[in-house]
């Protein structure tokens, strides 16, 4: 045998641990470069891995920090990792805004849509784009606090960075799995086994489901390995999944081809049976309540089997409520289009996370709402994105009975679009966090929508004076229930004055992360005396919240069920004993950073009040 292949087997180990060892020695600069590697797990010859940390973070549904800082927000994703191997609450991080499930026991949880296919859970996102497009081959997110919300992970044919956008954007799911409870809150280094794509990539969303988890879940960075080339599967590959041979069945397991959803809703030449068995015996009303019970793909794939359950499938009566978030992927202009016919009858409609990217276009939005909206009463559009003005005044004018719009983290609404809400009388809930809506508008929407009973305002950073829209609140809207005013910046004792006098129906209420208000003007204890039906209050990171303030909510609202007071350093134990003696349906007890209340009086607390989740947060 030739000495020449020891050598370069040799010289082959040299070059690795080279490599290995600039890797640890390399500055933070350095670390985000790409890096190669030699790839053990593909045929000759071999492929060169890249290595990428996030260049940026192009979007995502919602975050615990503000629009104006870093502290707590997505694009914290962006880049080599803050604070990772570190566990503990970081304000470096990324935070999606919820976690648990005590968003839906709450004044203000919105019910469920039925049909919602068993596999999908998602319930936050977030979008990164890296510089180099590649085949991925590992994905590692960096969790550094109460790890496990991650259920979904997908990658994007289109290149954010490319000035020519393709025909068509496909999206590719790489891993998936249900909801997980981590043992722990330490941070850790999640790589799931990968799908492997026929595509490159430099886009990738991770969607998040956070109902397990005991506290808010803390992502630090994602990075991305992949290779340039296609890569060929080598006889040390891992056992061939047979369903991804099939590429149809592929398709519809992961539920991101276009086309084939497309195909679904189309009309088809259907062969008409001489006889239908037994569903000739069967009521209509018993086969509508069997069909009822499908996803809407097993709908549209059954209407292709026989004129009788094509019949049935069509029906609008089996479209009366119909989520299309699960689908988001697959959703665009041709797809209103078949569903037309079918939702004439339409009531609930949810198009959360759809359409961007060009998928649906204000047309094609606009027509589909000209047939189906006259008898609309509740549109969630989270994060719609091709949202402009034309289609807000085509919701006004075409939805005559709406009462629920949702309107979150459609930050591209340009702010005068706003106004056509106003035309709406009917509303009874309207979410626009983050949106760019501004205080004119606002002061109409409010003075013309005196039903309101849920209104979500959380990080809308462009209302100049909170106190004057609290006061049209407290004078317009007697009848509302649940109230969020999440980060905003300028509400003072006079505004929360107006708002308690003349809302005293409020059973929810939000006031986290308002800087601006102080104990010492006694607007808590007016709260507290004003609002006796108070379920939810969260005053998280009010430093001037003390033992008076717990005091007055223990005496006056009885009927609390969650309270945040994150950060305050002048509540003691004895006055939460009260609290928690007096309040018998309290379940959430939010008392992090709470500086007289250490582990020991959270121990001693959750002894002898054991039906309340006590937290506690820490930073190591």
């Amino acid at each position: 045998m030739s000495p020449v292949f020891p050598m370069l087997t040799v010289l082959s180990m040299f070059y690795y641990m080279c490599l290995r060892r600039r890797a640890r020695t390399a500055t933070r600069g350095e670390m985000n470069s790409r890096r190669a590697i030699e790839s053990n797990t593909r045929a000759l010859p071999i492929n060169v891995e890249i290595v990428q940390y996030a260049k940026e973070v192009l979007d995502f549904s919602s975050h615990y920090g503000s629009e104006n800082s870093m502290s707590y927000t997505m694009w914290n994703l962006a880049g080599i990792p803050n604070v990772y191997p570190s566990s503990g609450d970081f304000t470096q991080t990324a935070v999606f805004r919820t976690y648990g499930t005590w968003w839906d026991h709450c004044p203000s949880a919105r019910l469920p849509f039925k049909r919602t296919p068993p596999t999908f859970c998602s319930q936050d996102y977030v979008e990164l784009a890296f510089e180099e497009p590649v085949y991925p081959t590992a994905v590692h997110i960096l969790e550094t606090y109460h790890p496990g919300a991650v259920v979904r992970i997908l990658a994007c044919s289109a290149n954010p960075y490319s000035q020519n956008p393709p025909a068509e954007v496909r999206w590719e799911i790489l891993w998936s799995e249900a909801p997980t409870k981590v043992n722990g809150p330490q941070a850790r280094q999640f790589t799931p086994c990968i799908k492997q794509i026929n595509f490159p990539t430099n886009l990738i969303r991770l969607e998040v489901n956070s109902s397990l988890l005991d506290y808010y879940t803390e992502l630090d960075a994602v990075v991305l390995h992949g290779v340039k080339e296609r890569p060929v599967l080598s006889l040390k590959t891992s056992m061939i999944d047979m369903n991804d041979i099939d590429e149809d069945e592929d398709e519809e397991k992961y539920g991101c081809g276009m086309d084939t959803l497309n195909k679904q809703f189309s009309i088809v030449n259907l062969r008409e049976w001489p006889t239908n068995g037994y569903f000739d015996k069967l009521p209509y009303e018993l086969i509508q309540l069997i069909l009822s019970h499908l996803t809407v793909p097993d709908l549209c794939r059954l209407a292709q089997t026989c004129k009788l359950l094509y019949q049935h499938c069509c029906d609008p009566l089996q479209y009366i409520h119909l989520s299309l978030q699960p689908y988001w992927a697959r959703i665009n202009d041709t797809s209103l289009e078949y569903l037309q016919s079918r939702c004439t009858l339409i009531q609930w409609l949810n198009l959360s996370w759809t359409g961007n990217r060009g998928a649906i276009s204000v047309s094609g939005f606009s027509r589909f709402l000209k047939v189906c909206g006259s008898e609309l009463v509740r549109l969630e559009l989270s994060c719609g994105h091709f949202l402009n003005e034309t289609c807000l005044e085509v919701i006004t004018e075409m939805c005559p009975n709406l009462q629920e719009l949702n309107l979150s983290s459609c930050d591209k609404i340009p702010p005068q679009a706003f106004n056509h809400i106003a035309k709406v009388g009917s509303l009874k809930r309207l979410i626009l966090y983050r949106t760019k809506v501004e205080q004119t508008a606002l002061l109409s929407i409010l003075n013309f929508c005196s039903e309101l009973q849920h209104l979500s305002l959380g990080s809308c950073v462009m209302i100049e004076d909170y106190d004057l829209i609290a006061s049209m609140m407290g004078a317009k809207c007697k009848k509302l229930r649940s109230l969020d005013l999440w980060r905003c910046k300028n509400i003072t004792e006079s505004g929360i004055a107006e708002l308690a006098s003349g809302c005293q129906l409020l059973e929810e209420l939000d006031l986290g992360w308002c800087p601006t208000l102080q104990s010492g003007t006694g607007c808590f204890t007016n709260l507290a005396r004003k609002l006796p039906n108070l379920q939810k209050l969260f005053l998280t990171a009010n430093r001037s919240v003390c033992d008076t303030d717990i005091e007055e909510l223990a005496a006056n609202c009885t009927h609390l069920r969650q309270l945040d007071i994150l950060g305050t350093r002048m509540v003691s134990p004895a006055s939460l004993r009260k609290l928690l003696e007096s309040c018998k349906d309290l379940s959430l007890l939010d008392v992090s950073f709470c500086s007289q209340i250490d582990n020991r009086v959270v121990l001693e607390l959750n002894a002898n009040f054991p039906n309340v989740f006590i937290k506690k947060s820490f930073t190591q």
